[in-house]
């Protein structure tokens, strides 16, 4: 039903705009799929982290305003270092608190998304 009014919200013109607060901190879940080890991770929006075999930069994190429906959003670049010592790409994008699926990381020993964004001084 949401997307049908959006859609005609857009046919219309009107504008429908969610506020959008930028946060300092991505908290990220993480799974390691062969030990079964769960980690919850706190990374800083220009930083890096390293999980297992991978490493991951948070560009942007987004939550919305407590008043609206619950969603946070960040931009990631998950990178991997390989046995033979090359760097390969394994996911850049937005990730979705509310639908981890919608985006999610594709590899064989490791699932991360992302739980909340959220500031601190």
């Amino acid at each position: 039903m949401k997307k049908i009014i959006f859609a005609i919200c857009l046919l219309m013109g009107v504008s429908v705009q969610s506020a959008e607060l930028p946060m300092n901190i991505a908290v990220l879940r993480g799974v390691d799929k062969i030990t079964g080890r769960v980690s919850t991770m706190y990374a800083k929006v220009g930083e890096q982290i390293n999980f297992g075999h991978l490493t991951i930069g948070v560009e942007k994190c987004y939550t919305r305003s407590p008043e609206e429906t619950p969603e946070n959003s960040a931009f990631l670049t998950i990178t991997e270092k390989k046995t033979d010592g090359t760097i390969a790409e394994v996911f850049t994008g937005w990730m979705f608190s509310s639908n981890p699926a919608l985006s999610a990381m594709e590899h064989a020993a490791y699932d991360v998304w992302v739980i909340g964004c959220k500031e601190t001084n």
